[in-house]
């Protein structure tokens, strides 16, 4: 069995020169924010191994839109220079790993080392020179595609075909579908390449008897008499009849059903699972040992999502499964350990972890990883009321923005704060700690947090008076000069909770409910210092 453990992808899309990334047999979870180039890595690894680029063949598709942008504006820059460029190429390398292929090893990749793989480019063909030549005398306004080719070869400098790949990819999107005449070209391929050569002739068999049917019809005979006798039409017969002028025309003309519905007319989360199912599921598994699965978690419930993951789960044994994914849930099920962040071109992984914080993510994925990961700054909080009063708080000195408004973001994550700052520390995020001292601070928080104490980007936010134990006597403490504006904003009488006890009792009796009144009143209360200290920490660069 063979599998990829590497890529280079050259002048791609969002990749500016070479970008590299290594890959493990099993799963991988590629995650990073908008425009980090998740989705460009599963393309570019489909289209070396396929040809298809959106479930067409690239031949037909092929743009000047393909290549970086920065790598065009260069190149015709220089086309106004004395030392113009060559014509730009887009380089995706393979490298297989697994069963021995002695054809495709070599050192025709791009670090000239020996391994075993493939080299796929959209290079310009040196046939055009001479018009390439009298074209650049010109003015130039984008890469001039109509003298580009596509090639494949081994890193032994062979020429190969797609069909003699050792892996193949299978494609599932479920964030849109494409169709052709009707028909979901993903779940074609996929049922397509499932069939043995028998099948597909007895297919190509049926569905010719289908046609000499369809024209012994004595309807289809009427119609096709009624538009030959039109004269003015052409001096040869013209009719009407099933399309067969392609060796395979069935492939494009059967439509999936799923209990009498069309493929294409059922629930997209529906879609995805059959898709997923399907793959996974291919007997020719040394042939399509590859799944490529974009963004699962669109279109799925929770349920559905986690119908999808077991199904991953328990099905991969022997495939090699990459996923790009912005679902905490995603990459929490499957694993930190299998997670590769893209941030700036480069990739940072969670290898480091302690094993029992993989498996406590794992057993309890709902808890929000992605989003402290993807988050420009993260502080943590235990629950809801410790949110909305931070919340206000940050409003009340930010004119009405909320944190997340300047790309801040507030997480829940109950008592497990040393369990995403150690995530935090490996990404190196600036991750903040907004905590109770529970009456100890010494072993609460300073003993607890002592790994953190000289950390950069981690920073613990409690306050030292050990009998302020928790947020609503802070509250109330920071309160004591105006405590009847205070219980005029819980709604509470200050004729009857006149002291600082009774009003924080209150309070900590009716947590979520008095943080929701303080969250939403017109009026402002004072707040305790941590939390401002860690309002300035949100203020830093």
């Amino acid at each position: 069995m063979n599998f990829i453990e590497r890529i280079n992808i050259v002048n791609y899309k969002c990749f500016k020169g070479l970008f590299p990334l290594e890959l493990s047999n099993g799963i991988n979870i590629i995650v990073g924010n908008n425009e980090a180039g998740k989705s460009t890595i599963l393309e570019a690894i489909h289209l070396a191994l396929s040809g298809l680029l959106c479930g067409r063949y690239l031949k037909n598709e092929l743009s000047q839109y393909l290549f970086n942008k920065d790598v065009e504006i260069d190149y015709l820059a220089s086309l106004k220079t004395a030392a113009p460029q060559k014509p730009p190429e887009i380089v995706i390398e393979i490298f297989f790993c697994g069963d021995p292929l002695p054809l495709f090893e070599g050192d025709a990749n791009i670090q000239r080392k020996k391994g075993c793989g493939i080299s796929f480019k959209i290079e310009f063909d040196h046939d055009y020179i001479d018009d390439y030549n009298e074209l650049i005398l010109g003015d130039v306004m984008t890469i001039p595609i109509e003298f580009y080719k596509m090639t494949w070869t081994t890193f032994a400098r062979d020429t190969v075909s797609i069909r003699t790949l050792p892996v193949k990819s299978v494609m599932i999107d479920s964030s849109g579908t494409r169709f052709q005449n009707g028909s979901d070209v993903y779940i074609s391929k996929i049922i397509k390449d499932d069939l043995i050569e028998k099948e597909i002739v007895d297919l190509s068999q049926a569905y010719r008897k289908m046609k000499e049917t369809f024209m012994s019809d004595k309807s289809v005979a009427a119609i096709n008499t009624k538009i030959t006798g039109k004269a003015d039409i052409s001096t040869k017969t013209v009719h009407i009849s099933v399309d067969l002028s392609a060796k395979n025309s069935w492939e494009t003309s059967l439509m999936t059903y799923l209990e009498g519905i069309p493929f294409h007319q059922i629930g997209k989360g529906e879609q995805c699972l059959i898709k997923t199912n399907l793959a996974l599921a291919h007997k020719k598994a040394k042939e399509s040992n590859l799944i490529l699965i974009e963004e699962p978690e669109n279109h799925l419930s929770h349920t559905k999502l986690n119908q999808f993951i077991k199904s991953i789960q328990q099905k991969c044994e022997g495939k090699q499964i990459i996923v790009s994914t912005h679902s905490s849930f995603v990459a929490n099920k499957l694993s930190l350990k299998n997670l590769i962040l893209l941030h700036n071109r480069k990739e940072i992984r969670l290898t480091a972890l302690k094993s029992d914080t993989y498996d406590f993510f794992e057993k309890l994925p709902g808890y929000e990883t992605l989003r402290m990961i993807l988050s420009k700054k993260a502080l943590l909080v235990e629950g809801p009321s410790d949110e909305l009063v931070f919340q206000r708080a940050y409003k009340d000195s930010h004119a009405n923005t909320l944190p997340i408004e300047n790309e801040i973001d507030i997480i829940s994550v109950g008592t497990s704060f040393k369990r995403f700052l150690e995530i935090a520390e490996l990404v190196q995020k600036p991750v903040a700690v907004l905590t109770d001292n529970d009456k100890d601070y010494a072993t609460k928080i300073t003993k607890k947090y002592k790994d953190y104490a000289g950390s950069m980007t981690i920073k613990i936010f409690a306050d030292s008076d050990n009998s302020l134990n928790t947020l609503e006597p802070q509250i109330v403490r920071a309160n004591t000069g105006n405590l009847s504006n205070l219980c005029d904003i819980l709604g509470i009488s200050a004729t009857i909770y006149k002291t600082e006890e009774a009003i924080s009792e209150y309070m900590q009796d009716n947590k979520t409910e008095c943080a929701m009144k303080i969250f939403n009143s017109a009026k402002s209360i004072t707040y305790p210092k941590y939390i401002l200290d860690a309002i300035a920490w949100c203020n830093e660069q």
